[in-house]
């Protein structure tokens, strides 16, 4: 498993990191693995505002489904739209 050291990490598994003047936001390593294969991920609409620890999405796998929360307090300016066809991405790259 990975632990980059560029990543902030959340209690609940989810990472952000800065690049430019935006933050960007995903799940864990230690997340996607105890996950195991994800067959579908919920990601928020663009242009939504959210609460540091608001719902935000859903990520599912054979075996598991969970949510994903807002790490920050701040609006959805854009998503990874590649995980709506291949979800299976984050268990490559969380």
């Amino acid at each position: 498993m990975e632990f980059p050291s560029d990543l902030l990490y959340t209690v609940h598994d989810e990472w952000i990191r800065t690049e430019d003047d935006e933050l960007v936001a995903g799940i864990t390593d230690f997340a996607q693995d105890q996950l195991s294969d994800v067959v579908f991920v919920e990601l928020p609409e663009v242009g939504e505002v959210y609460d540091a620890g608001d719902t935000i999405g859903v990520v599912e796998s054979v075996k598991a489904a969970s949510d994903i929360y807002m790490p920050l307090a701040g609006e959805i300016i854009a998503i990874n739209e590649d995980l709506e066809n291949t979800p299976e991405v984050v268990n490559e790259d969380p």
